[in-house]
């Protein structure tokens, strides 16, 4: 039985180090994956977010769209058609995943031994923020029954009275995530809605960090807020010796 999260941590370490060593290990893969594969077979590529576009040599990604246009341009003129079915099962697993879930523009992604990196240099930054707000919550969270209180518990009762006295644990945690996420939406919508506006890959990677840390972090307390650990909310030992209330 766990009370109140302040024994047997058992659950949030199993939590932390689950989703954040799958993010982690994604993100090692993204590095090494190039460096297995042989130099220069990876050529520049420019998909779609959400959408497969380089599994075989016919699918979308190597047509000769437009260069210049938003999404896509002439793969022809970028080192040719790539399909990574044709990579050995590791490879082509990783690059599938990339290709699933990010664009895969050359001009925002870095190459590694002349290959293109699966994901770009955001998602690298989100992958690394996600694990390291993973980690945080595997070192210093609780299980304290509701989302908002376990994730809060990562910061020292005494820094976070003036939350629980005032009863702002959903608007801190809210403020928190949204801090986090905002640099991120405003340089990524930015690129999207002003003219001549283009990001820097380094800031892209900062953003990313920013936005991935909370991400990890609130997930790891989604997923670590566990009431059946307790026989009662009357057991959640909170800051400012505030109880939980059902309503």
């Amino acid at each position: 039985m766990q009370k109140n999260g302040l024994t047997g941590r058992f659950l949030e370490t199993r939590v932390s180090k689950i989703i954040g060593g799958a993010s982690a290990t994604y993100l090692v893969l993204c590095f090494i994956c190039p460096l297995l594969i042989a130099g220069n077979s990876i050529p520049e590529l420019s998909g779609r977010a959400n959408a497969i576009d380089y599994a075989f040599e016919d699918s979308w990604g190597n047509k000769n769209h437009k260069e210049g246009s938003s999404i896509g341009h002439n793969q022809s003129l970028h080192g040719g058609k790539f399909a990574w079915s044709d990579l050995d099962p590791l490879g082509a697993l990783v690059y599938a995943i990339g290709d699933l879930n990010c664009h895969q523009k050359h001009q925002r992604s870095w190459e590694i031994n002349g290959n293109q990196m699966p994901v770009c240099v955001r998602d690298i930054g989100i992958l690394l923020g996600f694990t390291i707000g993973c980690a945080i919550f595997g070192i210093r969270g609780f299980n304290r029954w509701t989302i908002r209180d376990s994730f809060l518990s990562v910061f020292s009762d005494e820094s976070v009275k003036w939350i629980y006295l005032n009863d702002k644990r959903l608007v801190a945690m809210v403020v928190i995530v949204a801090l986090g996420l905002a640099p991120l939406g405003i340089d990524g919508f930015s690129q999207l809605l002003i003219d001549n506006y283009e990001s820097t890959n380094p800031l892209r990677l900062i953003t990313g960090i920013g936005g991935g840390l909370v991400l990890g972090w609130w997930f790891s307390s989604a997923f670590s807020a566990k009431p059946k650990y307790f026989q009662g909310p009357e057991e959640v030992l909170l800051p400012n010796d505030a109880r939980l209330v059902l309503k």
